[in-house]
């Protein structure tokens, strides 16, 4: 009888292939891959036998560049540069490690227009995560749509800070300018404007017949083994698992703040689907717009560079601190060894440890189904590959 396994056959595992499996490279150039990942899938015909991740293509070596400046400020150009699609998220969470590591507490007026910054960052996040998920699925419009929207946010961060992209606005102590005149109407025109786009989105893509088809009762995570896999963020939360960091771990001034976490219910299918996943980002945008409205009507007046420190020189120590970032936890571990040099900065990111539960949630399913399941855990790989 001849075997089954043809053993000079492996994956890059080395796990012996049998004769009627192939492996197909998706990626590392490939659009729906979100970034420079390659995805390693064993497949029998059109059904996903096993998916292997390989990352390390784009050599950001964030932490070591770190390590090598001379100076903590030096760092915050850096970590934009992790998750670009929301780098004020990036900076607030370093910010606050280093202001922990230095004691310093910043003025009550900066803890506010960091949270308005990061909400928006959010918003403007979660529009490229939804947009481009339907892309992935064959759907142009909502695309469009969202990134209309994405823009007016990126022209309050250029009115403030003169950027769009990589901003280093979050210095250690404070932010690098004040709200310009007529931000805050400004931006509170575009609250108005951006809630009523939820509905177009939910009747263009949301509820669409053959989106929810694409996505409901695919890529099921259940909440004890997104747990298990330390997942985060709206990965964790569409599991079904209620806890986000700005409401369990409170940092800043989000305890001031009425809102509340958006958790997947499986309303299509299986609670922790695609489709669970990607409708928890839709929902967040509408209560971070409530958390910007709020913070706008109480922002107090105040000096916003006082706390910045002319010299960051913090004793020897460590501090870890963690923030919710778009795509979940992300942390930041800093030992200082006294002088004013990083000695060790490490990060923890949400993309990377989401992006390891792919396997457990792509075996049996379709190609077709992968691409829905990659784009369904929001990765960027400047984060990944920090």
């Amino acid at each position: 009888m001849t075997d089954i396994f043809e053993t000079s056959i492996k994956t890059s595992t080395g796990k012996a292939l049998r004769r009627e499996e192939m492996v197909i490279n998706m990626g590392p150039q490939h659009p729906s891959t979100h970034g420079v990942l390659r995805l390693e899938v064993v497949a029998d015909g059109e059904i996903v036998i096993d998916v292997i991740p390989h990352i390390g293509y784009l050599h950001r070596c964030f932490e070591k560049h770190a390590e090598n400046m001379t100076g903590y400020q030096q760092v915050v150009p850096y970590v934009d540069r992790m998750d670009y699609c929301a780098a004020m998220n990036m900076d607030f969470g370093y910010v606050l490690a280093v202001e922990k590591l230095l004691g310093i507490q910043v003025p009550e007026r900066v803890e506010y227009i960091r949270v308005i910054m990061a909400e928006l960052q959010r918003v403007a996040s979660h529009l490229i995560a939804a947009g481009t998920y339907g892309l992935d699925i064959g759907a142009f419009t909502p695309f469009l749509y969202m990134f209309r929207e994405r823009e007016r946010i990126l022209d309050l961060f250029e009115m403030t800070c003169g950027a769009r992209l990589l901003y280093n606005y979050m210095w250690v102590g404070g932010v690098s300018h004040d709200l310009p005149p007529g931000f805050i109407d400004k931006a509170k025109d575009f609250c108005q404007y951006f809630k009523p786009k939820i509905k177009e989105y939910n009747d263009l893509l949301s509820y669409n017949e053959i989106f929810i088809k694409r996505t409901a009762n695919v890529g099921v995570l259940p909440g004890d083994v997104a747990i298990a896999y330390g997942c985060s963020g709206p990965v964790l939360r569409g599991s079904g698992v209620d806890f986000d960091l700005r409401r369990d771990d409170p940092y800043s001034v989000y305890h001031k703040f009425d809102w509340k976490p958006e958790i997947g219910k499986g309303e299509m299918g299986a609670v922790g689907d695609c489709w669970d996943r990607y409708i928890v980002r839709i929902r967040e945008m509408i209560q971070s717009i409530n958390i910007v409205e709020q913070a706008l009507n109480q922002i107090p007046e105040g000096d916003v560079a006082t706390a910045i420190p002319k010299r960051i020189r913090p004793n020897a120590g460590d501090v870890y601190v963690r923030t919710e970032s778009a795509r979940g936890e992300l942390g930041f571990y800093v030992i200082s060894d006294g002088t004013a040099k990083p000695f060790r900065i490490k990060a923890r990111s949400p993309s990377f440890v989401n992006l390891s539960v792919i396997p457990e949630i792509s075996r049996g399913g379709m190609i077709a189904d992968l691409v829905a399941i990659a784009g369904s855990l929001d990765i960027v790989l400047g984060e990944v590959d920090r």
